[in-house]
């Protein structure tokens, strides 16, 4: 919305009832009638006031250093972005604020500030009495408050030091702290202070938010009449500012703002820091607004949650909601729009199917840096905020019998031509025996690991455990990224075991850098908001697997894809992958990998229940994943898998 062009009137001020009061008009009432005596008085009061302060100032030994300012560091808010660049969400604690130095303040919104509030700031050691009698004399000719009577380092020290109650002494308090941090800060320092302190209304904090936040630019890029009008609001922020309660623009408010707009042009042509012409031009200008940006919503709310979760392991959390930081994200912009679009398309799909499944989640991985590049952690955030991709602890199924024949080829003793037995067999469990059977209750007697594999036969996966032992199974779960607890129970290597999606995704995209693993995250770097590097993710690969018996994986996981329970997510390039279906179908997932994404697909109830007996890894998720994996690898060149 854009604001009109006509011209108010400063000495007619709009009224925002009942919120603006009538006091000043009666205060002109006097003032009429009593003429000079009053004005009179006024001049005699202030000639007593330096002498007064000088007495006061021994009163007040106990007032805060102001030596503390010239390490002083206002709290700003922290931005996280995606790899491109944009930001994706704010966090900050009471105050939303971006600190900039006074050289990104534009001249125009200095001198507007500076006129309206402290004409004499490069002249005064901090306190102006002259200001006070000039500022009341103005307020009550105009009959209203258009000028302040303290100085903007009176008001520095008040925000910085002192309670907001309205006693004389604070006053005389604000005063001494004044003349003492003029001593300790040059003019320039306090100005930028200044401009970076002060509340502009709507929980925006320092010049640069407020510019953002009124007119969707930086405070470096503000013209005369943007300046003029920001300048108004300091006094009465949310009386003054054109939005209104629920932050949208107002006839009322933009009347309130265009008046305040035109004391503040009024009063600088008065100082003689701009001419008449000028004035008028800025008046005349079409403005156009931005919009509040303290409340904004992320948007991606469960990358960023991811994020801010990953951020509490390295740093406090008042150090990230008040520290300003910049939290470049490993988040691929068109790879996340791909995987939200893929969740929202095939949910109602796979409903329509009568697959009973309420949430659905997908992470994509880069196998070459361990970077998180796409997150989904539901199907809905607004309904439902808990992340799935990063705190769901689901039994894999099958998905995990690649950890158990990795850890078997790595012995030596195997190779995916290697016979093992596809036949009843029991095993003591406590005081029973657990007699393992495949998914369709049948055995095929002695086949090959690279068959059994490829079909997902549960008998021989099981026999492999035993065989290589469970806490060597574990102990390379644990090498490529899984974190949570595993127990060396028999049925193990069918997936008996909470895992979340984020940790397939990552396990599985160890195997397509043939065994190089780095720590995953979605977050590549932290920096201050002037550059100074907090934290720094540069991968760090390190070879955990052997290179020969991850590519004898690999090999096997392309032959589950293109003849085995994964033929529904053959891709137009070499694709390695495994379905995951859980008894009772509570869980059924598809893991898969080309040598530059990794990535995982899970589907299920929050409360484990049944998702109907059709739903599988290989028929209802392998087609989803397929779907993914076409368009996010759209343009990305085809490589082949390392040899074995």
């Amino acid at each position: 919305m854009s604001s009109s062009r006509a011209v108010y009137s400063p000495t007619a001020a709009p009224q925002r009832s009942p919120r603006i009061q009538p006091f000043f008009h009666s205060l002109r009432m006097v003032t009429t009638v009593a003429g000079g005596t009053l004005l009179t008085a006024i001049m005699l009061s202030s000639a007593l006031a330096a002498g007064i302060l000088v007495g006061l100032a021994n009163s007040f030994r106990n007032l805060p250093d102001v030596r503390v300012v010239q390490n002083y560091i206002p709290s700003e808010t922290s931005y996280i972005y995606d790899m491109g660049g944009q930001v994706l969400s704010s966090m900050h604690d009471e105050a939303n604020r971006k600190v900039v130095t006074l050289d990104n303040i534009s001249p125009e919104m200095k001198r507007a500030v500076m006129a309206i509030e402290d004409s004499h700031f490069y002249q005064h050691l901090g306190i102006n009495p002259s200001s006070v009698v000039r500022a009341l004399v103005a307020n009550l000719s105009q009959g209203g408050v258009v000028e302040g009577g303290s100085t903007l380092t009176m008001q520095l020290v008040k925000n910085l030091f002192l309670t907001p109650e309205r006693f004389l002494s604070r006053k005389a308090a604000e005063a001494v702290l004044a003349v003492r941090m003029e001593q300790v800060l040059e003019k320039n320092e306090i100005l930028e202070l200044y401009l970076n302190q002060v509340y502009w209304g709507h929980n925006t904090y320092g010049v640069e938010t407020a510019a953002q936040s009124y007119f969707g630019k930086s405070a470096k890029d503000l013209n005369l009449a943007e300046a003029a009008m920001m300048a108004g609001f300091i006094q009465a922020p949310e009386e003054y500012s054109p939005f209104d309660g629920n932050y949208e623009l107002s006839e009322e408010g933009l009347e309130i703002a265009r008046w305040r707009q035109g004391v503040v042009l009024d009063r600088m042509v008065e100082v003689g820091w701009i001419t008449p012409g000028e004035a008028k031009t800025a008046r005349d200008t079409e403005l156009k607004f931005g919009e509040v940006t303290s409340f904004s919503r992320s948007k991606m709310p469960y990358v960023t949650e991811a994020v801010l979760q990953e951020l509490t392991t390295n740093f406090r959390q008042d150090e990230v909601l008040k520290g300003g930081m910049r939290i470049q994200t490993t988040i691929d912009p068109k790879m996340q729009q791909l995987a939200e679009q893929t969740i929202s398309t095939w949910y109602p799909r796979i409903r329509q199917q009568g697959v009973q499944a309420d949430q659905m989640s997908l992470v994509s991985i880069d196998p070459r840096t361990h970077f998180v590049k796409a997150m989904v952690g539901g199907v809905d955030y607004k309904t439902n905020q808990f992340n799935r991709a990063t705190s769901a602890l689901r039994q894999p199924g099958s998905a995990f019998k690649p950890f158990v024949y990795y850890a078997a080829l790595a012995t030596g003793k195997y190779s995916p031509s290697s016979s093992i037995a596809d036949s009843p067999v029991s095993y003591p469990d406590g005081d029973e025996l657990y007699s393992p059977q495949n998914y369709d209750r049948s055995f095929m007697g002695s086949i090959s690991l690279q068959t059994a594999l490829q079909l997902s036969r549960n008998v021989p996966a099981i026999r492999l455990g035993q065989d290589v032992g469970l806490n060597k199974v574990i102990e390379v779960c644990h090498l490529i990224g899984i974190t949570s607890e595993m127990d060396p129970v028999i049925s193990l290597p069918l997936g008996a075991v909470g895992v979340t999606p984020l940790e397939m995704a990552g396990a599985y995209a160890t195997f397509a850098s043939n065994g190089w693993y780095s720590e995953t995250t979605l977050i590549a770097q932290v920096t201050d908001s002037r550059g100074g590097i907090l934290l720094d993710n540069t991968p760090q690969p390190r070879l955990v697997l052997n290179p020969k018996a991850t590519a004898q994986l690999t090999t096997m996981l392309q032959a589950t894809v293109t003849g085995g329970t994964g033929r529904a997510a053959q891709l137009d390039r070499p694709t390695a992958g495994k379905t995951g279906t859980t008894s009772s179908e509570r869980d059924v997932w598809f893991v898969g990998y080309v040598p530059q994404l990794a990535t995982a697909v899970w589907i299920g109830n929050d409360d484990y229940s049944p998702l109907g007996s059709w739903a599988t890894g290989g028929g209802t998720v392998a087609p989803i994943w397929k779907d993914y994996m076409l368009r996010a690898l759209k343009d990305v060149p085809v490589e082949q898998f390392a040899q074995p």
